[in-house]
């Protein structure tokens, strides 16, 4: 009987653009898939529940094609070893991770097969471009997206995605493998899922669906001048499948270069993907970038302790309408839209001068698409001290970036039911709506819907006292009029 090949299973939950399942398959020998769980708690609670539905997802493809799925606990590198010494296998594929902690245990694992005899290939597919050819003249990581965005453009174009197999050589033997029930990936007690249960569906056939209507549905001719419009369906909604590696980065680039042409909406969709890029390269260079700000002064910005507002921001109790209505799509559905993230996040660390590390752990907590390159480098983004970073006193006003973004009020109205029967003129100002609107819409402040946890004009005030307060070379670039975002 021919040795066998293994093809390990991360963060790459997918059988297309699948450059290491591709290899195993033309080696012409008998494919074993795995999946090693390692009881560490690396993901958050939402992303958790993903990754059971992504892997039983997964299982059925493998299964559909010949090779079932192996499911271990254990580490990864003796669990792996381990299953090659039970069947002999002659060669290990993995694709590799951007992720720097990822690649320390890639060498672990090659380093142990290869001691035993077996050979490892790894192959790039997380990322459109291998971070460590993006690298400026002088051999540093990239600060400035525009810089960066520029190198990669003059790249060559990312490889075209290779198709699923329609057919895998199986092992002829059974081997142990875990139940995915079993890994304990769901919640246990109260089931709190239903909202992420009725607004996706994980694994490769849900990321191709929500594919196929983000371009047959003519979001992509719109994504320029939709996409900040939380009220509309503007963007894709393919973060969570990028996250779990259902559709590859080279899948979407293609996709969106064959159908959309030259249509407007084309480059600033690639542009996003570019920004994606930027921030797993960040994280490549800087393994601390969800703990450690990438801008050194911001280690002694005067951050406030405030248990109570940071409640009330993780409960969408903020008493700002856009605000609370991110927060609470967030719990409910497992995901935000981003132009509400960014002033959701500027929020906490501008208006309650909370760490942005509590943010950036609450979102890893709750977001189906929890990453973590794009996850920390976007809060250090919006809390000023990261890479390309928003200036520290550009303070996003919640009020104003709601009658913007959401001029009718109808984003709101879907999150924060009790103020659906406002109008718009007042429902992202509820403070300050007379008492007959009020009482016409059914809205008491301070019982139906809370009154402003704190009040704009002296939160911003408060946070530029900070800003000037970091060491000389931050607070210089403070202008006289600083930036109000509307």
């Amino acid at each position: 009987m021919a040795r066998p090949v293994l093809v390990w299973f991360r963060r790459d939950q997918r059988l297309a653009d699948h450059p290491a399942l591709a290899a195993a398959a033309a080696s012409g020998r008998p494919v074993i898939p795995v999946y090693i769980h390692e009881d560490e708690g690396q993901d958050g609670a939402a992303a958790r529940w993903w990754c059971h539905h992504s892997l039983t997802a997964l299982a059925e493809q493998l299964a559909a094609r010949g090779a079932p799925l192996v499911v271990r606990r254990g580490q990864a590198a003796r669990a792996l070893a381990a299953l090659a010494v039970e069947t002999g296998a002659e060669a290990l594929h993995l694709n590799r991770s951007a992720q720097p902690w990822l690649a320390e245990q890639d060498a672990a694992v090659a380093a142990l097969l290869r001691s035993q005899g077996v050979a490892v290939h790894s192959y790039p597919a997380a990322t459109l471009f291998e971070p460590e050819a993006l690298r400026t003249r002088s051999g540093t990581g990239f600060k400035v997206f525009s810089a960066f965005w520029k190198a990669c453009r003059q790249l060559p174009e990312p490889p075209p995605p290779a198709p699923a197999p329609r057919r895998l050589a199986g092992w002829s033997r059974a081997l142990a493998s875990e139940p995915i029930t079993a890994l304990g990936l769901l919640p246990s007690g109260v089931d709190w899922t239903g909202g992420l249960g009725a607004t996706w569906t994980p694994g490769e056939a849900g990321g191709a669906q929500r594919l196929a209507a983000f371009l047959s549905g003519g979001a992509l001719e719109g994504y320029a001048g939709q996409r900040d419009r939380p009220d509309r369906e503007g963007t894709s909604r393919l973060s969570p499948h990028l996250a779990f590696g259902e559709i590859g980065p080279r899948t979407l680039w293609h996709a969106v270069r064959l159908h959309g042409g030259d249509r407007p909406g084309v480059e600033r969709f690639l542009t996003e993907l570019g920004w994606r890029e930027f921030c797993h390269v960040q994280l490549h260079h800087n393994p601390d970038l969800a703990e450690r700000p990438l801008r050194p002064a911001f280690e002694k910005f005067p951050w406030r302790d405030d248990a109570a507002g940071f409640r009330a921001w993780c409960r969408g109790r903020t008493g700002y309408p856009l605000v609370d209505a991110g927060m609470r799509q967030l719990w409910h559905t497992g995901w935000m839209h981003n132009r509400v993230r960014m002033v959701a996040a500027s929020f906490l660390v501008k208006h309650l001068l909370c760490p942005w590390q509590r943010g950036e752990r609450w979102f890893h907590d709750t977001l189906v698409d929890a990453d973590a390159a794009n996850n920390a480098a976007n809060w250090q983004w919006v809390a000023g001290c990261g890479a390309d970073a928003a200036p520290f006193f550009r303070i996003f006003n919640p009020v104003a970036q709601g009658q913007r973004f959401d001029p009718d009020g109808d984003y709101v109205r879907v999150h924060v039911p009790e103020l659906a029967g406002l109008p718009a003129l007042w429902i992202h100002r509820p403070w300050l709506a007379p008492a007959s609107v009020l009482a016409g819409a059914g809205v008491r402040l301070g019982a139906v819907y809370p009154l402003p946890v704190v009040d704009h004009a002296m939160a911003r005030a408060r946070a530029l006292a900070a800003f000037r307060a970091l060491p000389r070379g931050h607070a210089g670039d403070l202008p006289e009029a600083a930036i109000d975002d509307a």
